[in-house]
């Protein structure tokens, strides 16, 4: 139920201001107090969209009121009432923190509008804390989804690296074979860095065609090309503010290489079929799992470009060079496929583990989470090693 407070000491006051306004918000329930004290231990014990208050009245002050309400409700919403003399204390209300404050005799037309206006900013204030809500949950939620799971010295190095490289803008380019985790290296970097209130934007450059992947990335203007209906913003111009990653970087064509390249150098981009060039602000985070030096002296990959996108190097191993990480990733994968099947997630014994860091893993954590999603699928109550010996075939 919204409410609104009332803190008027002559009653014939408070009586007529509940009447006008409970006519004027049938969906609000009014509460009355009698004096500042009284008012004070309901805003202790109840939450208010709005509080009236006059200035004057005995036993505790509207001032005072004001200023010991926002010490433990700071996000009160307050309408002083003033008489003529009190419009300098009123001024000083503004001062401390109220919304507004209506002078004595009430014009009834600026009490309405006052109190409408009053609740109007209350409304907004609580959509934003709920959406700043929101959006902290969604961050976690998102974070959790890329979290690095392991103890390994390999793994720690990566960690440690990532801190030192967050807090710059440098270029980093991320290596290792498909599936060892280097997008969520580029996570990593993305939300420790002072760009993390930015867009993180993805583009897999291994997905897109290579007729395409220059509208992918600079945007195009209505008519540049078939197929063209319509502007369309690119990544760069997306990730403004932010960081873009260029996964597999890798399989870029030549072309493409060269207007990356002209990006990063003049941090700008034109739109495909366009003279406008346009100003961003983006950090660019690479990855491939190609052997670039072999790329560039094959002539697939500008050289010139491998040096801009390549600052900061990280290196991503293999699951077989850190297999001390895989019991901590079976138990951190059993525990998200439980949450995410709303069962209790199932233990791996011993036996089980040690099969499991027998084998040698060519998908890495990719093909690592799939048998443990199939060993909770086809296996017992507890996985044991004859559940993966029955159906792991390595």
């Amino acid at each position: 139920m919204q409410k609104i407070l009332i803190v008027e000491d002559e009653t014939a006051i408070s009586s007529v201001l509940q009447s006008i306004l409970s006519d004027e918000l049938p969906t609000y329930e009014f509460t009355i107090a009698a004096d500042g004290l009284e008012g004070y231990k309901y805003i202790e014990k109840e939450d208010f969209d709005l509080i009236i208050s006059d200035i004057k009245m005995p036993k505790l002050s509207g001032t005072e009121l004001l200023k010991q309400s926002l010490q433990v409700k700071p996000d009160s919403t307050f309408v002083m009432i003033s008489g003529h003399a009190d419009i300098d204390t009123a001024v000083d209300c503004l001062k401390e923190g109220a919304y507004d404050f209506i002078s004595k005799p009430i014009d009834i037309n600026r009490l309405i509008t006052s109190v409408k206006n009053a609740l109007d900013k209350e409304k907004l204030a609580k959509e934003n804390k709920n959406l700043q809500k929101e959006n902290s949950t969604l961050k976690k939620k998102v974070n959790k989804k890329y979290q690095m799971i392991g103890d390994s010295p390999a793994l720690r190095k990566i960690h440690e690296m990532i801190a030192k490289v967050a807090t710059s803008d440098a270029r980093v380019l991320i290596t290792g074979p498909n599936g060892a985790g280097k997008e969520l290296v580029a996570h990593a970097i993305h939300s420790q860095s002072e760009r993390s209130r930015g867009p993180m934007v993805e583009v897999n450059c291994a997905a897109i065609p290579s007729e395409l992947i220059e509208s992918e990335l600079f945007g195009h203007v209505k008519g540049s090309f078939t197929g063209a209906i319509k502007d369309k913003q690119g990544k760069f111009e997306l990730a403004n503010n932010g960081t873009i990653f260029l996964d597999e970087i890798g399989d870029m064509s030549l072309i493409a290489q060269a207007k990356v390249l002209r990006a990063l150098q003049e941090s700008k981009v034109s739109p495909v079929g366009s003279d406008k060039e346009i100003k961003v602000d983006v950090r660019v985070l690479a990855a491939t799992n190609k052997n670039m030096q072999k790329e560039i002296e094959a002539g697939r990959f500008r050289e010139d470009l491998y040096h801009r996108l390549s600052v900061i190097e990280i290196y991503v191993p293999p699951l077989d060079e850190r297999k001390e990480d895989i019991k901590l990733l079976v138990e951190y994968f059993a525990k998200s496929l439980a949450d995410e099947q709303g069962t209790a997630p199932k233990v791996f014994e011993e036996g089980a583990l040690k099969s499991l860091e027998a084998f040698s893993w060519t998908g890495n954590i990719r093909e690592l989470r799939n048998i443990v999603e199939r060993l909770i699928i086809l296996g017992g109550s507890t996985v044991t090693a004859d559940d993966v010996a029955a159906f792991v075939r390595k």
